[in-house]
């Protein structure tokens, strides 16, 4: 099969025009005729993953975040990045990022991430876009399966999501939660639409500081697991290939990244 088979099957589930506008979406190195008979899902693109899709003989990796977030100025071997580029094009990889389209897809990530916390009635978050008579929300607010204080709760993150760690700003960690909002990946700043939408408790990532002091000012509790929980996309983009390999009769393999790309550890 061709690149371009999986691309428009996955952007009639994802278009790209749900996408926040300026997000760098889509191709990222490579062409859409390319063949493929190995994909390999994964968060980011990250060196050692390049390493292991060649290691795998992978030759179309599949990533969250874009590969290319900035402009390279130069392709100066000498800096990792432009070096990794390289060797994606050196081993006839091709790269496909979904980013904020695969956010606010239906049954896409923060459906995923809703589901990992047992949201029961969930809805729309953040207003993005309507098309096709059908509006489409960055992040999710639904009610728990069991009442817990805000403590409790997150500590069911930390376990939920399989981390050690996570940050949690509160002045009320004993106030019991039954409605939850959540967004994945730098959600911050939409805490007031949280708030305002009655969620008792806020989950997202990369909470500044200072947002942190207006959220203890607003009074609303929010808790920070970072942004690495959204590599539960991994196996959920490799089902989702695998079904539609199955019902299209795509000859591919499809096998989910195995490397760790959180830059944080928690001692």
């Amino acid at each position: 099969m061709k690149v371009i088979e999986l691309v428009k099957q996955f952007e009639k589930f994802a278009p790209k025009n749900i996408a926040v506008d300026g997000d760098p979406i889509g191709l990222q190195i490579g062409s859409l005729n390319q063949d493929v008979h190995k994909i390999m899902t994964t968060l980011d693109v990250r060196p050692e993953v390049v390493d292991e899709a060649i290691n795998n003989q992978v030759d179309f990796i599949f990533s969250h975040h874009p590969l290319m977030f900035r402009p390279a100025k130069n392709l100066d071997l000498s800096n990792p990045q432009n070096s990794m580029y390289a060797k994606i094009i050196e081993h006839h990889i091709t790269v496909y990022s979904a980013h904020t389209n695969l956010d606010n897809a239906v049954d896409g990530m923060n459906d995923w991430l809703a589901d990992s916390l047992q949201l029961k009635d969930t809805k729309g978050l953040v207003y993005q876009a309507k098309m096709n008579n059908h509006e489409y929300f960055m992040g999710r607010i639904g009610m728990l399966s069991n009442t817990m204080t805000v403590y409790e709760f997150a500590e069911f993150c930390k376990k939920q999501f399989n981390i050690s760690g996570l940050r949690l700003i509160s002045n009320t960690p004993d106030k019991l939660v039954n409605k939850v909002a959540i967004l994945g990946g730098d959600g911050g700043k939409f805490f007031n639409i949280a708030k305002n939408k009655g969620a008792d408790v806020y989950v997202t990532g990369d909470v500044y500081y200072h947002v942190g002091h207006d959220m203890l000012a607003s009074d609303f509790s929010v808790v920070d697991p970072g942004h690495h929980i959204e590599s539960i996309c991994k196996p959920y983009l490799a089902a989702m290939f695998r079904k539609w390999a199955n019902q299209l009769n795509w000859n591919v393999e499809v096998i989910e990244s195995d490397i760790n790309t959180d830059p944080f550890t928690f001692i």
